[in-house]
């Protein structure tokens, strides 16, 4: 289908195990742009960097000159660039700004500057964090509930959406929007919930919990949210949104208490913090249209993956501790 794709943000968490998936079941060329910023890591990718189908370039999705070079040679871009941890976007927001909203319409702008229709489709990955907060007994989200976002980085990859939306109604470019839901597995920064609260326990520090550590999110294994981009980069109709999520909803806490069962550790180490500004209270996700049109759904049981999250951070500990040193 492709001869080649350019994958933005291919250093990051999603991206690289995004990146290793094509590796191994396409014989697509891969260029690879990342600004390598602190969550950007050429270690994420050691295994796959000698592979004549693999190239890096380093660099900003805001960059017109190097997203223009690039393009020229890719015949599809899939978009995981961003600034993503809603707590520093509440510090400061502007780069998620900078990243999330201007870097995606440079990307739309040089697409269309090429005008040769080289780019047969360009896949943008967002997040269920722009459809705002679920109650409780509300139903799960879908791709036309309203977009509602609550934090500066859920309103910069809200914004990246609606830019997206004018794109392909006023210059018809082929652009799919998927929206995915926590995801947890190996390569994920440590300041994430799960990396976070696993790599505090394994040295016996406090675990902090927002709030009443009440709020609920939807999860899904990284591997299962890139087998759903790839279903829709390769079945997706151009135009069109698709929510991939874990169908499994889990309160902070009971995913804080379920890492430390497994590690053996006490609850005592969960330390209860000031709540999160702004922060939602539940999020939850309708798949059908990902399951009827892309024939899409999650395999990975949740308990299974978790599990093997936590063994693989028990495993590559001079991963982390590299990161958090290079972070000090």
């Amino acid at each position: 289908m492709f001869k080649k794709i350019l994958v933005t943000g291919g250093a990051g968490f999603i991206g690289s195990n995004f990146i290793r998936l094509i590796i191994k079941e396409r014989n697509w060329d891969i260029i690879n742009l990342d600004a390598l910023t602190y969550a950007g890591n050429l270690d994420n990718l050691r295994d796959i960097e000698d592979n004549p189908r693999y190239q890096f370039v380093h660099g900003r999705i805001e960059d017109r000159d190097i997203i223009r070079d690039i393009i020229s040679e890719a015949d599809a871009i899939v978009n995981f660039a961003a600034e993503t941890h809603v707590d520093r976007s509440i510090k400061d927001a502007y780069p998620f700004i900078t990243t999330n909203c201007i870097g995606v319409q440079t990307i739309i702008d040089t697409i269309r500057e090429a005008g040769d229709a080289r780019v047969k489709v360009l896949l943008h990955v967002s997040t269920d964090e722009v459809y705002g907060s679920l109650g409780p007994d509300d139903p799960p989200f879908k791709e036309t509930t309203p977009l509602a976002p609550n934090s500066p980085y859920a309103a910069s990859k809200a914004s990246a959406d609606f830019l997206l939306r004018a794109a392909i109604k006023t210059y018809g470019i082929p652009i799919i929007i998927t929206r995915c839901s926590n995801n947890y597995g190996p390569y994920q920064y440590p300041e994430k919930l799960m990396p976070l609260m696993t790599i505090n326990a394994m040295q016996d520090m406090p675990l902090p919990v927002y709030g009443d550590g009440m709020n609920i999110r939807d999860w899904i294994h990284v591997d299962d949210h890139c087998r759903g981009i790839l279903a829709a980069l390769e079945k997706g109709k151009i135009g069109d949104v698709y929510n991939l999520g874990g169908e499994c909803e889990k309160t902070n806490l009971e995913i804080v208490k379920l890492i430390l069962g497994t590690l053996n550790k006490g609850e005592g180490l969960i330390t209860f913090v000031a709540d999160r500004l702004g922060h939602d209270r539940r999020y939850a996700m309708n798949i059908d249209k990902a399951r009827n049109e892309l024939g899409w759904f999650p395999k990975i049981e949740f308990e299974q993956g978790i599990y093997d999250t936590i063994n693989w951070y028990r495993e590559n500990v001079d991963w982390w501790k590299k990161l958090l040193k290079n972070a000090k």
